[in-house]
């Protein structure tokens, strides 16, 4: 066996000790760099900041629908009080474009703010039983994803409107979401499909899993919120069957001990560990399963509505962030 280094087997006897003179003083000088580096970036223990993932914290502006800004405020709100990612309304967008507002004016805006668009807010009726009904829906939805893609976004939220009162077959809502999904590819925008616990079609988890699965879309995914998966009577173990990876945004909230699952309302909401829910669970869950999305804070609490705005964002940031904090604790 041969133990000269490669480059050394054609060369001369002295050139081949110069040669591998010359090797093990580059190895040697490799070895001691390695050695020098902080120990972290070899085989460190972890840490508790190792332990927590990095999420990305968003803004929904329902938090502050009551004090009726602007889009313009509701963008300096978010930035100011220090969240990555926003989450608007259509009908703000709308608003402010049919106000004489530029929606390329907007997107300079979020791009100076730092703020990444996770996710928009609308309500095309996409899923209802009428044929022209669900077509005047798609044509919605269309213009809906236009705005989005104009600021910047590349997500809608996709709720069942229209189709909560009475049960629709869960089959034909996972063709009708595909056809959402496919005018969505076109688009450049993605439709989540939104977990809505008050519908009799898609208010528990496994429903709207089966119609994400069913749709047999390479784009389908899931947009579950902390109070719909209580108000709907889904267990919060189900998200440990899910993939990370399907779920873009999670909306996060509480919910009080009283009024009870029945009569509980979306005005009941409270922030982050003002109430009972599990979050402990719900965070430790999606963390098991690789969720590495955005916590976008949605709350429609009227009591929030009447204090000031940027009070209420900063608020809720701090309180979001100390509930995941806490998920984390050793």
């Amino acid at each position: 066996m041969n133990d000269a280094h490669p480059a050394d087997r054609n060369a001369s006897p002295d050139a081949a000790k110069v040669s591998r003179r010359r090797w093990l003083s580059q190895a040697a000088t490799v070895t001691a760099a390695a050695a020098a580096l902080p120990s972290a970036s070899v085989q460190a223990a972890p840490t508790q900041a190792d332990k927590q993932p990095v999420w990305r914290f968003c803004f929904n502006t329902s938090c502050i629908r009551g004090q009726q800004l602007g889009l313009l405020e509701q963008i300096d709100i978010t930035a100011k009080a220090g969240y990555t990612g926003i989450e608007p309304w259509l009908r703000d967008i709308e608003a402010f474009e049919q106000a004489g507002g530029s929606l390329r004016d907007v997107r300079k805006r979020l791009e100076d703010a730092g703020l990444a668009v996770e996710s928009v807010i609308g309500f095309a009726r996409w899923a209802v039983d009428d044929p022209q009904e669900r077509a005047a829906g798609l044509e919605q939805a269309k213009r809906d994803m236009e705005r989005v893609r104009a600021i910047g976004g590349t997500r809608i939220a996709a709720p069942p409107v229209g189709a909560t009162a009475a049960p629709v077959a869960l089959p034909e809502l996972a063709q009708r979401y595909r056809a959402l999904l496919e005018l969505g590819r076109q688009m450049g925008v993605t439709p989540e499909l939104e977990v809505w616990g008050h519908s009799r079609s898609l208010g528990q988890l496994a429903e709207s899993v089966y119609v994400a699965i069913a749709a047999g879309h390479p784009d389908a995914c899931l947009l579950p919120d902390v109070y719909h998966l209580y108000k709907g009577g889904s267990s919060f173990e189900g998200l440990r069957l899910l993939w990370g990876g399907a779920i873009p945004c999670f909306h996060v909230n509480d919910y009080p001990a009283q009024p009870g699952r029945e009569t509980i309302t979306d005005a009941d909401r409270v922030y982050p560990g003002d109430g009972v829910a599990p979050l402990k669970q719900i965070f430790g869950t999606l963390r098991e399963i690789g969720f590495a999305g955005a916590l976008s804070l949605e709350l429609f609490n009227r009591t929030y509505w009447q204090q000031d705005a940027a009070q209420v964002a900063r608020t809720g940031l701090v309180k979001m962030q100390e509930a995941v904090a806490q998920a984390f604790e050793s």
